[in-house]
């Protein structure tokens, strides 16, 4: 018996982190029942919440000309539970009404929208709409991206297979009028320092499981700029905490290149992110240098 006992905890050790196994496969799927086979012998029993609602958060400014298509690709989702909130960070543009009218035209009381009383930021706008979520699950969403039809149903299979209290997914990048640029894959997981030296995810990617991650965590307001990269210092103090990302190296969104975006302003780009290591993280010179090193190094390479 004891050798039983010990035999079944090397397997147990062996799915600890079964999706992220190149051969791991779903091998049954019922209402609320999944099964997991991987290579080493072992068949994995997850309860599914089939009836998880998810919190989509999504701050809003001055994005007529994109967030019809954002909000259309979330009323795509095969996976129908979830909820939209939406804060206005004082948009000037048609941008509200556009949300309003989808509202209407969904018509079932999913899609809310919130205002804030200046101009704050994404950030800002992030942090309020997070007080008005009443989700299992919280997912991230920017007025100008796009998700595929199954980005919701992926990634709740995946992180309820797995228990995974973060996770992100590749994605497409496209240019501002929508042609195909490239696909940036990512790897199976990610720790705090894996973070810091590739911080290869975009926002819109993320899902937080808020059994595993607290609400108050995510909510967590630091005396930061205006402009610092402000979902860059969400993740990291949420991986400080011990918590593993998991990755789903998929295709499951669409993140549009601006122009005029940040992500396009390299040089105030690093200069951001060595404030948050040096200030925020209390990383040395030397070790943040060395960060930005292999995060530019691989910002070259996911574009190739």
């Amino acid at each position: 018996m004891a050798d039983f006992a010990s035999r079944s905890m090397e397997r147990l050790a062996c799915f600890a982190a079964v999706g992220d196994h190149p051969g791991s496969r779903t091998f049954e799927r019922g209402p609320a029942l999944r099964l997991w086979a991987i290579p080493c012998g072992v068949l994995v029993m997850t309860v599914s919440r089939d009836d998880a609602l998810v919190s989509i958060i999504m701050p809003l400014f001055n994005s007529e000309r994109f967030v019809g298509e954002t909000l259309d690709s979330v009323l795509a989702q095969t996976y129908g539970n979830w909820e939209l909130v939406v804060v206005d960070d004082c948009s000037t543009d048609r941008s509200p009404d556009i949300v309003k009218a989808f509202s209407q035209r969904d018509g079932r009381d999913r899609v809310r929208l919130y205002s804030l009383a200046s101009n704050q930021g994404a950030a800002k706008a992030r942090q309020a709409a997070l007080s008005y979520v009443s989700g299992d699950y919280i997912a991230y969403l920017d007025s100008d991206d796009v998700w595929l039809p199954r980005k919701l149903e992926r990634q709740l299979e995946f992180m309820e297979g797995v228990g995974a209290a973060m996770c992100f997914t590749g994605y497409e990048t496209i240019e501002e009028d929508g042609a195909h640029r490239n696909v940036v894959h990512v790897p199976g997981s990610m720790r705090y320092k894996d973070f810091l030296k590739q911080t290869i995810t975009c926002s819109h990617t993320i899902m937080f499981d808020l059994e595993r991650v607290s609400l108050d965590l995510l909510s967590e307001v630091r005396d930061v700029p205006y402009d610092y990269p402000e979902d860059l210092d969400t993740w990291l103090r949420v991986l400080k905490t011990g918590i593993v990302a998991r990755g789903i190296d998929e295709p499951l969104a669409k993140y549009r290149r601006h122009d005029g975006s940040r992500s396009a302003a390299k040089t105030k780009v690093v200069a951001r992110t060595w404030n948050q290591y040096t200030r925020n993280e209390g990383l040395n010179p030397l070790y943040s240098a060395y960060c930005l090193f292999w995060q530019l190094t691989h910002a070259v390479l996911k574009r190739i």
